[in-house]
């Protein structure tokens, strides 16, 4: 959650309107079947697959060979593959876009789920759980790729205003908290292997 901080004080302070509700969003978004599959279900069969399976399968095909720093950055790369099917989807649903456009877009798609599959595998054999993996992947489909540009909302002459300048302060200090925190924040007991 550290790393999404700029995210975060966007959609609960920055960017919201005090009347509106928390929990109704919640109910809105598991209220379909498209909520369900991207906050629950797919998470978990993603881990469940991709973590749990694919990572043990690595580890007992070939011991040795199969270093953490090996699982954590090579596995992934199955995760990211499964992704690129979204191109053939996105043809699908905008058949007159430049093929161009969808290759980018799809690039960027497996670009982002495999470094998201670097952090999930790395959470997965630093705790030793599946839960944690699904409870990462859950908080990621709910927040998105995170805004790096643009401003949330202008002043009459186009300035940024204080929010903006609030979320990229934020965004940055949570990336930096992130990347100082990672070690310290992830060790168990119940570790699957041991990062030199």
């Amino acid at each position: 959650m550290l790393l999404f901080a700029g995210p975060l004080a966007a959609h609960l302070w920055l960017d919201r309107d005090p009347r509106d509700d928390l929990l109704f969003d919640a109910r809105a978004a598991l209220g379909s079947w498209i909520g369900w599959r991207n906050y629950v279900v797919g998470p978990a069969t993603e881990e469940l697959t991709f973590r749990s399976h694919i990572l043990a399968l690595h580890l007992a095909m070939a011991p040795s060979t199969a270093t953490p720093t090996v699982l954590t950055l090579c596995t992934p790369l199955y995760f990211g593959i499964a992704h690129l099917h979204h191109l053939y989807e996105f043809r699908l649903t905008h058949p007159s876009a430049p093929l161009h456009l969808a290759v980018v877009r799809s690039l960027v798609q497996f670009a982002y789920t495999t470094l998201f599959g670097w952090y999930a595998a790395f959470i997965y054999l630093r705790f030793g759980s599946l839960w944690a993996a699904i409870a990462a992947h859950s908080f990621c489909n709910v927040m998105g790729l995170p805004r790096f540009w643009g401003v949330l909302d202008a002043e009459p002459h186009g300035r940024a205003t204080w929010r903006t300048w609030t979320y990229y302060l934020l965004l940055a200090v949570g990336a930096l908290g992130f990347y100082t925190c990672l070690w310290s924040w992830t060790g168990s007991r119940n570790a699957l292997v041991q990062y030199t």
